[in-house]
């Protein structure tokens, strides 16, 4: 039997397109690791940020209950001594506190940042700082990602 050959359809049977569609495959493949990579460097620099915000909130609890109550305090007229925080002791008690939890294990290049301490005098402010080395992508950033957490707690006398 004759074989009818369609005018419109050449291209078709003289392979012209053969392996396209493994080109295809390998693009989408590609761009579908990166996005995996990406994804996943994000979300390590996002737990690290998360962890190192929980260690500061700790940190600022533990300073916030290392007050003082000045001598005399509720005389005068004031009925409510109320705490008093300095920014050494806020600083002292947020070493304590992370030696205590073994935080500078768990962080890479944890450091107090200068600016903890007590700004009003009963609020301990204790800013953190450490750097993240995301996986795969580490040799993109071979210093790291800097993260920073900040956290305040009051000191507050109740009866």
């Amino acid at each position: 039997m004759p074989r009818l050959k369609v005018q419109g359809n050449d291209r078709a049977e003289d392979g012209a397109e053969d392996g396209q569609v493994g080109v295809l495959i390998i693009g989408y493949l590609l761009i579908s690791l990166l996005v995996v990579t990406v994804v996943l460097a994000v979300s390590a620099v996002y737990i690290e940020h998360k962890k190192l915000l929980s260690a500061a909130d700790g940190a600022a609890l533990a300073a916030a209950d290392n007050y003082s109550i000045p001598v005399g305090a509720g005389g005068s007229g004031t009925t409510t001594p109320l705490p008093v925080l300095q920014d050494s002791g806020v600083e002292e008690s947020t070493a304590g506190y992370l030696a205590a939890t073994g935080a500078d294990a768990r962080f890479e290049q944890l450091v107090i940042d200068p600016a903890t301490g007590a700004p009003d005098g009963r609020t301990a402010r204790v800013v953190l700082t450490a750097v993240v080395r995301p996986p795969i992508v580490n040799f993109l950033v071979p210093a790291g990602v800097p993260i920073v957490a900040q956290a305040d707690a009051r000191a507050e006398l109740t009866r």
